[in-house]
């Protein structure tokens, strides 16, 4: 069973300029009280074929989790264009956000993440054969990620409940990133996308 679990990820600004850093606010729950900072990256990838070109573009530690409900703010650069092929910068690419616990992930949300010329179609045929200009790029992330969660160890006991006598055994109501019982189980989860950090980041 796992102690963490995302119930929402809200992008801040999205779309946006290429350019532009990403701003997200992540919501989860937690189980019982964490010893340890849960650990944060995101990454971008550019070329699934090569991951040599993946960026690891930010992480930040976040701590200490009480139980509940709790949420934080998340502000990361964009990737560098300069570690990506020309013929990848314009299309589709893969946005990470992976959660860790002790060294261990135990869940990463994907996002498809298109970019294009600020003046789409018209401008990309006009630019068509000459350099990429980064400046006129936008980017839009999708709003239904692919969340994969990884069976950890916690290290912590989550609160037993315990429910009347004579009473059925009932499955646990779902939730934005519901997933059965499997070791590694992928599914999607809703979330908003209206609109290296040193340190902790509180909980908000």
């Amino acid at each position: 069973m796992s102690i963490v679990t995302i119930r929402n990820v809200e992008f801040l600004n999205n779309p946006a300029r290429f350019t532009d850093p990403y701003r997200f606010r992540v919501t989860f729950e937690c189980l019982s009280p964490l010893p340890d900072d849960l650990e944060w990256k995101l990454i971008y990838v550019s070329c699934p074929e090569n991951a040599a070109l993946d960026q690891e573009i930010d992480s930040c530690l976040v701590g200490p989790v009480p139980p509940g409900i709790n949420s934080f703010e998340f502000q990361s650069p964009a990737p560098d264009p300069k570690l990506i092929p020309e013929q990848d910068l314009l299309g589709v690419a893969a946005l990470i956000l992976t959660g860790s616990y002790a060294d261990q992930e135990f869940v990463r949300v994907g996002y498809y993440q298109n970019t294009e010329y600020e003046g789409g179609e018209e401008e990309r045929l006009d630019m068509e054969g000459r350099k990429v200009v980064v400046d006129r790029l936008v980017r839009d992330i999708t709003k239904k990620p692919r969340v994969t969660r990884f069976q950890i160890k916690w290290d912590v006991t989550p609160p037993q409940t315990s429910g009347a006598l004579g009473a059925a055994t009932s499955a646990a109501v779902p939730s934005a990133d519901s997933y059965g019982d499997d070791g590694n189980e992928r599914d999607q989860m809703d979330v908003d996308t209206t609109n290296k950090s040193s340190g902790s980041i509180p909980i908000l």
